[in-house]
This record gives structure tokens, sequence and C-alpha cells, in this order.
């Protein structure tokens, strides 16, 4: 997960896209200028440091991710949980209800997660 460590505007710019995949990079450029204000150069630089971590590639000028999104968050989360947590999965949980209500929806889903890991081993 070190080698695709994102600051805030890297991340955001990654789930630009994410959300839009295959994409042209002149296109990408346009979203950007929209989104976040970048003119054109700013947008091809970040793409190229993104790609250069091998998070990102920009084949014939079609972006595109070389790794998902959902497997980049879950990196990220599971490195939270071993800095902050000391890998305690359990100990994150306590953390987080602690300070946040789960509603009755949010603890099914949670439950039918541990009930299909329990499954698969």
């Amino acid at each position: 997960m070190n080698e695709f460590e994102l600051g805030a505007i890297q991340e955001r710019f990654a789930d630009i896209v994410w959300a839009h995949e295959p994409i042209a990079s002149g296109e990408l450029a346009k979203i950007c200028e929209k989104e976040l204000g970048w003119k054109r150069p700013t947008t091809y630089t970040v793409l190229r440091k993104l790609c250069e971590k091998g998070l990102l590639q920009n084949k014939d000028g079609i972006v595109t991710s070389l790794v998902l999104r959902e497997k980049f968050y879950s990196a990220k989360s599971r490195q939270i949980i071993e800095e902050s947590y000391q890998g305690s999965l359990p100990a994150f949980i306590a953390a987080f209800t602690a300070q946040n209500k789960l509603t009755n929806a949010e603890a099914d889903a949670i439950q039918k997660m541990i009930d299909a890991a329990r499954k698969e081993g």
C-alpha cells in the first residue's frame, strides 16, 4: 500500500478517474478544470505521478486504473487499522462506534459481512 500512498488531492484525482474510466486524457483535464479548478498542465502532472506510482495508466491518450478503487481503499483501511489500532479490527470498531451510532440497517449489513467471513474460513 505504501507505494500507493496519496495526498488528499491525488486521491481526489484518482476518484475522478475511477468514476469516469476509461476516459480520454483531454476529457479528464476538462473535468479537473471544472471540479478542481486545475489548468491542463496540473492535470497532466498529477496523472504522470500516479502513472509512475503504478496506480493509473495513460495509454494512447486513454486513462484507466491499474488498481481497482475497492482494492485501494481496502488497503488504505487496513493501513489505518495497522498504524492506529495495532492491527486490531475490534479496537477500531470499538473506537468508531463509541463516537458514531450505527443504524439498524448498518448493524445488519455488518452482521451479514461477519457471517459471510465466518463461512469463508
